[in-house]
């Protein structure tokens, strides 16, 4: 178990620190007849793909589903904007980016003795947190988060610790989970390619 829950912290690790580099723009090898291709297809994935639709106009193909309950809200954007693309990138980067004090958390109730359970219940409730601050500046973007996690949990502070492992049935998955990312979103957002390895090592997708 402690080697597991290394292996887990140094994957994490790496997330916070290579994670936060701003995706390149659109290379030419990533365009196809004027358009962006991924390298990795979020068509293939089929997690990713229940919240999103494929798009040939939005920039980077893809936009959020209307009928999804957790990015449907997202829908009322104009994915084919490159302005508005290129705000909704550089917010969930710094979201993404802001995950690193989740790290220090496990780093410090692993060093405590803690337990799976306590470590995965921290980290979730400060995934919460950093979720809604995220959108501190953006009260349009505060309130569709909340209305998702409203329609997805019944409250609009995000899952509960409990419902999470209700829904993984581990708290090992709840604590993996909690550094998981939205696929679709990142799809959305021209990031797929850039967390691609991320989702190969927490189990997301499989080479």
């Amino acid at each position: 178990m402690k080697k597991r829950m290394k292996k887990f912290i140094i994957a994490v690790a790496l997330f916070c620190i290579l994670g936060t580099a701003a995706p390149a723009g659109a290379t030419e090898s990533q365009l196809k007849d004027g358009r962006f291709v991924y390298t990795h297809d979020p068509r293939e994935n089929a997690e990713a793909m229940a919240d999103i639709i494929e798009n040939p106009e939005a920039v980077y193909g893809f936009s959020p589903d209307p009928q999804s309950p957790r990015l449907g809200s997202y829908a009322v954007y104009d994915w084919t904007d490159p302005a508005v693309v290129a705000e909704k990138q550089e917010a969930r980067n710094a979201y993404h980016e802001a995950k690193a004090a989740m790290v220090d958390i496990l780093y410090q109730m692993g060093e405590a003795g803690a337990s799976i359970e306590e470590m995965a219940r921290a980290v979730s409730k400060e995934r919460n947190r950093l979720r809604l601050e995220a959108y501190k500046d953006d009260p349009k973007g505060l309130d569709i988060v909340k209305v998702s996690n409203i329609r997805t949990y019944g409250h609009e502070d995000g899952p509960t610790p409990d419902e999470l492992y209700e829904i993984y049935g581990s708290w090992m998955e709840v604590l993996k989970r909690s550094f998981g990312v939205n696929m679709g979103m990142d799809a959305c957002c021209g990031l797929y390619d850039e967390y691609y390895w991320l989702y190969l090592e927490l189990g997301y997708v499989e080479n």
